[in-house]
């Protein structure tokens, strides 16, 4: 199979030890079925980053590689997503990196979608009245009910 192919190295250990303590700890479903934990969270990260990595619909995530279903891969990023881990992650890595001088400022970039801005822009004073004007309209009657 081509996807088994395009199949990568796994997550690294020293990347799973700092991402451990962030997952948070797998509770049973409150909806009444004796759901447990069938597939580590080390195979749910791989197979969530084989299918960033190739595309594939979760559907679509072979089970043969070991990483669980599609639906079990979606299922545990949608409850780590809540749980604020991608965040804590990407903090965690953003100190690390900082710690051994690793961040190339010079090409950071700001905008709108990272930072917040302030609401509002500049007041302007109202807009003074020109008094009534005997002036023909420029534009004929024809056009201006046209246009309406």
């Amino acid at each position: 199979m081509l996807l088994a192919l395009m199949a990568r190295q796994p997550v690294s250990t020293e990347l799973r030890r700092q991402l451990q303590p962030l997952i948070p700890a797998f509770t049973p479903s409150v909806k009444g079925g004796a759901r447990k934990l069938t597939v580590s969270d080390e195979a749910v990260l791989n197979g969530l980053l084989f299918v960033l990595q190739t595309g594939i619909p979760w559907e679509d995530l072979p089970q043969s590689l070991g990483y669980g279903s599609g639906m079990t891969c979606w299922r545990r990023l949608r409850d780590w997503n809540a749980n604020g881990v991608w965040q804590r992650l990407h903090q965690a890595m953003l100190v690390r990196l900082r710690e051994h001088d690793q961040i190339d400022w010079s090409r950071a970039s700001i905008d709108g979608s990272s930072v917040p801005s302030p609401r509002g822009g500049r007041k302007w004073a109202p807009t003074r009245r020109t008094g009534a004007s005997l002036a023909a309209n420029a534009i004929p009657s024809r056009m201006a009910k046209a246009s309406r």
